[in-house]
């Protein structure tokens, strides 16, 4: 019993614990970055579907519109997903999550769900809530520029 005690005393030492945690990240980026990659092929496959049919369909009113509003919306969920997966390269090449470019897609999160937004269907304390988003995140964004310089 004293052996195996001493065996697992020296297997959590600092150095090897982490080492085994700094493997175990490196594995969940690995992981999480392909799993954005098929993100991002799928939303990519879901624009083409929509930009087909959005072409193939004949409507009085043409091409503008709802339908409109959904191409930009994906073409937004591309942009920020691909900024996700750039987050998550950053980590696997540095070991640091950049602040910068984590509150720069939350602002492109925040400015495609004001794309989309139907404001028919939102009330006032929702849109106050966005703004207060923005406003917080423009800040945040601001502030971590400002002090790189």
């Amino acid at each position: 019993m004293a052996n195996w005690g001493r065996r697992l005393v020296r297997q959590l030492r600092d150095e090897n614990f982490l080492k085994r945690l700094g493997q175990f990240e490196g594995i969940v980026s690995k992981v999480l970055s392909l799993a954005m990659v098929v993100v991002i092929l799928v939303i990519i496959i879901d624009l083409i579907i929509v930009l087909v049919r959005s072409l193939l369909t004949t409507t009085p009113y043409g091409f503008l519109g709802a339908t409109l509003t959904e191409i930009f919306g994906l073409f937004l969920s591309v942009l920020i997903a691909l900024e996700i997966l750039e987050n998550i390269t950053a980590y696997i090449k540095k070991h640091v999550v950049q602040v910068e470019l984590v509150i720069a897609t939350a602002l492109t999160a925040v400015g495609r769900k004001i794309i989309i937004l139907d404001l028919e269907k939102i009330s006032g304390v929702s849109l106050i809530g966005l703004a207060i988003a923005i406003f917080s995140l423009a800040i945040s964004y601001w502030i971590v520029r400002f002090s790189h310089r």
